[in-house]
């Protein structure tokens, strides 16, 4: 069964709500979009970082509401492991000038044979053999 790979910019499009993602997504037999370990990552050090400059009472509690919201996000999505293969994927392609988190998530696609669902075709054009697709437009 064909699946998918969400960059780190589509679960935040679905988390806001954005209807094109939304739509594609209902579409899609369960457990057939998957989200990278990197993009995890990503997304919680952006949470925490936001619960790190404080702030008062009011923002504390919308930033944890946030955090929380990601992790039940999350529960939403298969979970691809960063393994061996993608390891072997990223030193193929490392010498691509592109963002390191975002060759984490291309070789994660690329060793797992998904298409990645990615708002950013700048960067991830240049990655050879990577299949891309953009929900959002």
């Amino acid at each position: 069964m064909l699946g998918y790979l969400f960059d780190t910019d589509h679960p935040t499009f679905y988390q806001h709500g954005h209807p094109l993602v939304s739509h594609r997504l209902r579409l899609q037999p369960p457990a057939t979009v998957e989200i990278s370990v990197v993009t995890v990552e990503e997304i919680l050090r952006g949470r925490l970082a936001r619960l790190a400059r404080g702030g008062d009472g009011a923002t504390r509690i919308r930033h944890y509401a946030l955090l929380e919201e990601a992790l039940v996000d999350f529960a939403q999505f298969p979970v691809v492991s960063y393994d061996q293969a993608v390891e072997d994927q990223f030193q193929r392609i490392r010498h691509i000038q592109i963002g390191t988190q975002d060759l984490k998530i291309a070789a994660t696609a690329l060793a797992s044979q998904l298409p990645l669902v990615t708002a950013n075709r700048r960067d991830f054009a240049k990655v050879p053999g990577l299949a891309i697709e953009d929900w959002s437009v």
